[in-house]
């Protein structure tokens, strides 16, 4: 039995050239995309208290949601981490719990280490990192009513996307 709560929700990249990776995902097809800038997030990076400054785009591909990242400052994160050794795109596999709690002891029990965590506008979320191979790490979010409803929102706006309006700005 896996130690995740439920099947793959969202899949990550994190970039470097945020404009540029959602120019390329717009060339594929997929949108319409919902962006946040500037985002300060607090978190836990391997223990340690740091502050980062985000730039995130979120859409879906069916019911997979796709959330793209980029670092806006030096900070060493779970993102500039990757970063710096080298790589850039792929990245996290999300699963989103009713019951965070349990989903991050569950993945602790199976020796899965909490190495990225915090609260964004009072959910939390933490990133373990898996075995070898299939990420770098899996996220695990709070799924609250209100969640759920944004996730919606932006699942509804990409099924019949006709091309047009494929960025909107949010906060």
């Amino acid at each position: 039995m896996s130690p995740l709560p439920g099947p793959v929700r969202q899949i990550g990249y994190v970039v470097e050239d945020f404009d540029a990776a959602l120019a390329s995902w717009l060339a594929a097809g997929v949108g319409r995309w919902y962006v946040l800038r500037g985002l300060r997030m607090s978190a836990h990076y391997r223990g340690e208290p740091i502050t980062v400054t985000l730039t995130i785009g979120l859409t879906n591909s069916g019911d997979l949601q796709v959330e793209v990242i980029r670092q806006e400052d030096a900070t060493p994160s779970i993102y500039t981490g990757f970063l710096a050794g080298g790589r850039q795109g792929f990245h996290q596999l999300a699963w989103w719990a009713t019951d965070f709690d349990s989903a991050v002891r569950d993945a602790q029990a199976a020796g899965w280490p909490v190495v990225w965590a915090g609260a964004e506008g009072g959910v939390r979320f933490a990133y373990v990192e898996p075995p070898a191979g299939l990420a770098s790490v899996f996220e695990i979010s709070e799924l609250t009513d209100g969640v759920s409803a944004f996730n919606e929102l932006i699942r509804n706006a990409s099924h019949g996307w006709d091309g047009s309006d494929p960025i909107r700005t949010l906060g």
